[in-house]
This record gives structure tokens, C-alpha cells and sequence, in this order.
């Protein structure tokens, strides 16, 4: 099942199945606890990120190709940040470069594959880590890179953690649908251009492998959203460096879910 999050005519949000660009048959019950098909098709106002998540983790250097690309070696266990829920941006919307990168262009894409657990984990064993999984969608893990490497006292959060730095969408595909999630194509295009080619099985962790490690004496609630790393083409490791500007469009398309397209804009003076 695709799920879509969204506003209809009168601000009410509901949980549906998309039927085209602006309708979608509405989904009764709850996300975590069952959904229901109904008859009823409702017009679209806006659409939403699929989840309002609880917990954001993100995993860097998770890509082989990404690694190498960066000079990175390979990592003994994953690398492991977190983005707050703030971060999250709907399909369509603005990213907003933000006045604190003051220094120059330094804001970047990342395509990534993000998970969605659906029932509470903690200790999962690596065989059945796929059972909590409630379903995929896209994200683009946008990062301010000299507040990433030199901003943050070599913390990557806060390069990470500026408003909207999360795009996510455009739906929740549901794992029955994808039984192999390292079996899916990435990509990343700026501008119509493609910038990032990767695939889930060059993955250095597998989501199963990510989801036992990050359950160890730590409990996963429903609705946490686990964006598991880029592919390689990222801008900052391009010579010359490519970051995003004003007026660009970034899309992120990976096979079997589709795609997240979010424009760039520039923060007003005094807001960001």
C-alpha cells in the first residue's frame, strides 16, 4: 500500500491512497494500529510528509562508493546523528538556505532511503529486525557542510538540523511491498541533471543491521524515521564543489517509491 499524508480544502488532515495530483481516497483507522480502505475521495489541498516522526536518526558514511568518494575508511560500526523533528519538510515545499551560512555556499543534497517503525523495538535481533518495519519512503538528508565539519565542535548535528534540512515523501510505501529494501535504486537530480546514482545493496550496514544496532538498549518507538545514508556524487566531495542555490530544484527517486522534488530558496533576512 502507498500512504499519503495530507491537508484537504478545509485543513483537515487525513491519511489516504493517492489517485492523482490533487485527490486521494481517504484511509480510516490508525497509521499504527491498522488502516482501512474506505469508498470516500477527497481533494487535496496539500500533500504532507508521510509521517510526522517522533525520532529522527540519521546514519552517515553507509555507502561504500559515498565513502570512498569522501576519503572516509569504511566504519567499524555506524555513524550515527540525529536531525530534529523541525527538520522535516513536506513534498513540495522550500528548502530553505539559512542565513547562519554566512560564509559562502556550503548547503548539500543526500538522497537517502528512510524506514519508518511501526511497532516499539528494543533488542532486536538482526533476523527479525525487518519485522518492525511499518514501510520506505524518501528523503533528502540536506546539510550545511562547514557548520557540519567546523560549526559544530565536530558534531554533525547541527549542520544537519536547520529548519526543513528533511524533506520527505512524496508517500509511505508499506514493507509487504518492498521485502528487500537493498534492493533499490537511488538517485538525486539537481536542476534535471543527475547528480547522485547509487543502489541499497552498497550499503556498508544493512536496514536490518541498523535497526538491531540502534535498538541495542534503546527503544525504537512507532513513528521513529531512520534515513540510512547517501550514495556517492554528494556536491561537497565534486570538484569544482556543487552546493545548492536559490532557484534549484533537487529530486530524490528511489525505484519502487518515487519521487521527493523540493525547490530552494534562499531565508528572508532575520528569519533563519
Amino acid at each position: 500500500m502507498k500512504i499519503a499524508r495530507f491537508l484537504d480544502t478545509h485543513g483537515t488532515i487525513h491519511l489516504g491512497t493517492p489517485i492523482d495530483a490533487g485527490h486521494a481516497r481517504r484511509l480510516g483507522g490508525h497509521l499504527y494500529e491498522g488502516l482501512t480502505e474506505t469508498t470516500d475521495e477527497i481533494a487535496v489541498a496539500r500533500w504532507l510528509a508521510p509521517i510526522a516522526p517522533v525520532n529522527v536518526y540519521g546514519i552517515g558514511l553507509n555507502y561504500r562508493a559515498h565513502a570512498e568518494e569522501t576519503g572516509a575508511a569504511i566504519p567499524a560500526n555506524p555513524v550515527v546523528f540525529m536531525k530534529p523533528t523541525t527538520a522535516i519538510t513536506d513534498p513540495g515545499e522550500p528548502i530553505i538556505l539559512p542565513n547562519a551560512c554566512e560564509h559562502g555556499p556550503e548547503v548539500d543534497y543526500e538522497a537517502e532511503l528512510a524506514v519508518v517503525i511501526g511497532r516499539t523495538a528494543r533488542d532486536v535481533p538482526v533476523a527479525s529486525a525487518l519485522d518492525y518495519v511499518l514501510g520506505y519512503t524518501c528523503a533528502n538528508d540536506i546539510s550545511a557542510r562547514r557548520w557540519q565539519k567546523e560549526g559544530g565542535a565536530g558534531q554533525w548535528i547541527r549542520g544537519k538540523s536547520f529548519d526543513g534540512f528533511c524533506p520527505l515523501g512524496p508517500v509511505l510505501v508499506t514493507a509487504d511491498e518492498i521485502p528487500d529494501p537493498q534492493s533499490l535504486s537511488v538517485t538525486c537530480t539537481l536542476n534535471g541533471e543527475r547528480v547522485q546514482t547509487g543502489h541499497t545493496s552498497d550499503m556498508i550496514f544493512t536496514i536490518a543491521e541498523l535497526i538491531a544496532f540502534l535498538s541495542r538498549d534503546t527503544t525504537l518507538l512507532p513513528g521513529t524515521l531512520i534515513i540510512t545514508g547517501t550514495p556517492p556524487g554528494v556536491g561537497f566531495a565534486r570538484t569544482p564543489p556543487l552546493f545548492l542555490s536559490a532557484g534549484d530544484r533537487v529530486k530524490v527517486e528511489i525505484e519502487r517509491i518515487g519521487a521527493l522534488e523540493n525547490p530552494v530558496v534562499q531565508a528572508m533576512k532575520g528569519t533563519m
